[in-house]
């Protein structure tokens, strides 16, 4: 078999993987509509953001709290997360010795690798008392903004680095023709240079954050309320599935559905957010 050929192979092959793994987010996308959609048409998309309560055997599918919990906890772990991952990938890309620089991305990438519920039964056990003390009853909003933040870094951090170690030469050796310092040349020219991989990591930290199920059931308290302050508990619109479908039957159980396709909404939307910055060129 030719070179040629086994290149055309190889590419028919990764065109089927490519095929089935769209097939399969159709499907589920298809899925979601198909349980949501007898709800929708009784009710109407309106009552889910109208409703006096979340109460679902009694007729009530406001989703409003749950989508503020699930915004803010996401919002708040991304404002805390970005700049540590940032600033981690830059101090071992840039900054530390080659065998600390390699010793630091390996415990970064091992904190990637640890599952969720580990984080959550960590942050159960430790983070929660810790909290309590403060302001009791410590599962909350910022347990679940601390957890989530543990979880993002190593996202984040590793795209920037990625990213980092795609600007092109060039510009670090113009930059040091020119005198510019070493966080001189990290600021005004790969910060630019990586602008689009950086925006494209904190969309995809973002995506992780809002679809966290386990590790926010765990710490967040599960009370179904739009916060006022960040010691009070809250629940996520996934944590809300994870608790409710095991029970859940008739309209209640398509109002989870219901639930699910607007997390694939936003998930879509962020997709097609990182592959828009990701063909950003200006600085290419």
């Amino acid at each position: 078999m030719s070179p040629s050929q086994s290149d055309a192979i190889l590419i028919w092959i990764l065109r089927g993987f490519a095929l089935v793994a769209g097939a399969i987010a159709i499907l589920i996308t298809l899925f979601l509509l198909r349980e949501s959609l007898p709800l929708l048409q009784a009710v109407g998309l309106i009552r889910f953001f109208s409703d006096s309560s979340w109460y679902p055997t009694e007729g009530l599918y406001n989703l409003i709290p749950m989508i503020w919990g699930s915004l803010l906890v996401t919002v708040g772990s991304v404002i805390l997360a970005t700049p540590l991952g940032i600033g981690s990938a830059v101090f071992y890309q840039y900054y530390a010795p080659p065998i600390i620089a390699e010793i630091y991305r390996r415990l970064i990438e091992l904190l990637a690798g640890i599952p969720s519920v580990v984080y959550g039964f960590w942050g159960l056990v430790v983070l929660v008392p810790l909290i309590g003390r403060i302001q009791p009853p410590g599962s909350s909003l910022l347990a679940g903004i601390a957890i989530l933040t543990l979880m993002i870094l190593p996202t984040i951090a590793l795209t920037a680095a990625a990213s980092f170690a795609k600007v092109s030469p060039e510009y670090l050796r113009g930059a040091a023709a020119l005198g510019i310092s070493r966080w001189g040349t990290v600021r005004g020219v790969i910060f630019p240079a990586a602008k689009s991989g950086l925006f494209t990591g904190l969309i995809l930290g973002v995506g992780r954050a809002i679809g966290e199920t386990m590790a926010v059931l765990m710490v967040c308290g599960n009370v179904v309320q739009t916060p006022k302050n960040i010691f009070e508990p809250i629940r996520t619109i996934t944590a809300n599935i994870a608790l409710e479908m095991a029970y859940a039957t008739g309209n209640h159980r398509a109002a989870l559905f219901v639930s699910g396709l607007m997390l694939m909404a936003i998930i879509i939307v962020l997709i097609a957010a990182a592959e828009i910055i990701s063909q950003d060129k200006i600085y290419d």
